[in-house]
């Protein structure tokens, strides 16, 4: 639960694309073993619509496929958590329209132009605004709408993050261990310093190989045929005619029924920094319009929307809704041919021109035919490629050789050597596939599988042409595996007992220096090394800096196994406290930021968990159970 807080508490246009996101799927592919249920759960008698939750499943199976292979009790509580998550984003929103969380358009807008991605070099660009939210299939009312909800959560984070406190105490002791140094000896030792002592026979390689009969092992494997279903290939065999096309849109036309539309036209003067200033360029353009200059031409030399200004300013045909509150009031009370403004609105002044009034009813035979077409590309497409899956599995019935399968159904036969539990070839990991050929009857039986769905568009069906039991390697193709394996493990021993050697004479009371040229270690000079420091072995720094601290009498000496392989022998001399001051301020003050964010996110955490906690919360288990979208 609390981790979907962090995501969805951060990254406002992320938030609003996911949203975007999520909503395109509530009226499609949902499950409808549960029809009848109006909820599927209810927060405080707020409810949340099986629509949302069957929505957030769909969208985290498309952003991690694995999931769809989960079944029973795990693919139960993966849905109570995504509903978990749902319940939490509605105690969020209930909490801010209690409390009165509200967002000003003016808020809204300067977000909007603030964002990079409707920006072109730095600056706010309404044609790549326009082009991105459509992009996801939203108009810019629903995108504000979104935006806006985004940002009251935003609210509830920051007026809670503001809470936390880090008291001076606590900042500078962050600031002493952020900077803090430590004195560091070290001696170290690499398998390339023990190879010349390392000595490896034949039969030290053979011993070996013996000792380890599981090693080297090649994979049970099956060599198999198989018969690819492809449902883009049976597409481009489909030919429609205009006249089918144009039967579906006249028994179709009310799919099709619109509200009223307008086609209008306008020039946006943006506010930039005096609305004074933008007010008054927008009269004087009205101006030379109403002097008879052309609209279309003024558009495309003034408007600041050069989406639209290509156009001579047009909109084309559009609903009231697809337009901002300010210019619906407007467009949709003029007359055709009518001019008007400058109408503020949100991003500036706008003069419009009324175009055409369309009038409430069926959309234009040219408006929808592609989407007609698409339909019945599809339609037949599917009907043609259900044929095929039938005409494999009449001939499956019939004939059991996959060269006459395929000759009868017009398909081609293809092939992969050693295909094994973890895959191969074209069909690569598909888990259906691997569980079809590793079946026992298909493996070792000689049957032919069933028709295995690889995902929505393709199916396959397989046939073992030759099984291969797991077999080992014979010593002569490993040879050199074994003798790198035997050098390696013996270079680990040496180097382990050098390191030992080491670390018992130091603490045996024995020079640093004297035990680590005893031992055959690489001494190096002390070093002064910082919790950043790039300059030494990353495993090596960690210990030196999870180490207590020493004693001018006593160093702290230890042994470490390094990242790149090889040991090292440390002994910490000192420990130098940091110095507030030597830190760059802005550094300083990014330190003190983040202490703040952790312990405000923590804060939030408790405060959301405390809402979970306190809530009335009723979740319909019929729909948390319900059978799958698939």
């Amino acid at each position: 639960m609390l981790q979907h807080i962090r995501e969805n508490l951060t990254g406002t246009f992320a938030l609003v694309i996911l949203g975007v996101i999520g909503f395109s799927f509530i009226f499609f592919g949902l499950n409808y073993s549960f029809i009848g249920s109006t909820y599927a759960a209810k927060v405080d008698g707020e409810e949340v619509s099986p629509g949302a939750f069957e929505a957030r499943y769909r969208d985290a199976i498309q952003a991690n496929p694995q999931l769809a292979s989960a079944d029973g009790p795990l693919r139960d509580q993966i849905r109570r958590q995504l509903l978990d998550q749902l319940i939490v984003d509605q105690l969020i929103e209930n909490y801010l329209n209690d409390r009165g969380y509200r967002i000003s358009d003016e808020q809204v807008m300067r977000r909007i132009q603030e964002t990079p991605d409707f920006q072109q070099n730095g600056v706010f660009d309404m044609e790549t605004y326009r082009l991105t939210i459509a992009a996801q299939g939203r108009t810019p009312t629903d995108y504000e709408a979104l935006l806006r909800r985004s940002m009251r959560q935003e609210q509830l984070q920051l007026a809670i993050a503001a809470t936390a406190l880090v008291t001076p105490a606590e900042y500078r002791r962050y600031l002493n261990l952020f900077a803090e140094q430590r004195v560091v000896t070290v001696a170290s030792i690499a398998e390339d310093d023990v190879a010349a002592t390392i000595a490896i026979t034949d039969d030290m390689i053979t011993a070996y190989y013996e000792d380890n009969p599981t090693l080297y092992q090649l994979p049970e494997s099956a060599d198999i045929e198989y018969i690819e279903l492809r449902r883009d290939e049976v597409a481009e065999q489909v030919e429609v005619s205009e006249d089918e096309i144009r039967a579906l849109y006249d028994g179709s036309r009310d799919r099709y029924l619109q509200d009223e539309q307008r086609q209008a036209r306008h020039i946006l003067v943006l506010f930039g920094d005096d609305e004074a200033t933008a007010e008054a360029t927008a009269n004087e353009i009205r101006a030379r319009v109403d002097a008879g200059e052309s609209f279309e031409e003024l558009a495309a030399e003034l408007s600041a929307d050069t989406l639209t200004a290509q156009q001579g300013g047009d909109f084309g045909p559009q609903s009231r809704d697809w337009f901002e509150p300010e210019l619906a009031s407007e467009i949709f009370s003029m007359n055709a041919g009518e001019l008007a403004g400058p109408v503020r609105s949100q991003f500036g002044f706008h003069v419009l021109r009324l175009d055409q009034v369309l009038e409430p009813g069926p959309l234009p035979y040219d408006q929808v035919r592609a989407e007609l077409l698409g339909e019945l590309r599809e339609n037949e497409a599917d009907a043609l490629y259900l044929d095929l899956e039938r005409r494999v599995s009449d001939a499956m019935f019939d004939l059991s050789d996959m060269q006459a399968i395929g000759e009868t159904v017009g398909l081609e036969v293809k092939t992969i050597a050693g295909f094994t539990r973890a895959g191969g070839g074209e069909i690569g990991n598909n888990q259906a596939a691997i569980d079809a050929v590793f079946d026992e009857l298909v493996l070792t039986g000689g049957q032919i599988s069933e028709i295995v769905e690889l995902d929505a568009n393709s199916a396959v069906v397989f046939k073992v042409a030759q099984y291969n039991e797991p077999v080992r390697q014979p010593l002569a193709d490993v040879r050199d595996q074994v003798e790198a394996a035997l050098r390696s493990q013996q270079a680990e021993t040496i180097m382990v007992d050098r390191a030992e050697q080491m670390l018992a004479a130091v603490n045996g009371g024995e020079d640093f220096g004297v035990a680590a040229d005893a031992a055959g270690m690489n001494l190096a000079e002390p070093q002064l090394v910082g919790r950043a420091d790039q300059t030494i072995d990353q495993s090596l720094l960690f210990e030196v800096f999870a180490a207590g601290k020493p004693t001018p009498e006593s160093p702290v000496v230890g042994r470490v196994r390094n990242l790149q392989g090889g040991y090292s022998v440390y002994s910490l001399d000192a420990v130098l406290p940091g110095r507030p001051e030597s830190i760059p301020l802005s550094q300083r003050d990014q330190g003190k930021l983040q202490l703040a964010q952790q312990s405000g996110f923590g804060d939030l955490q408790a405060f959301v968990k405390s809402l979970y906690d306190e809530a009335d919360i009723v979740i319909n288990e019929d729909v948390v159970t319900a059978g799958g979208l698939f």
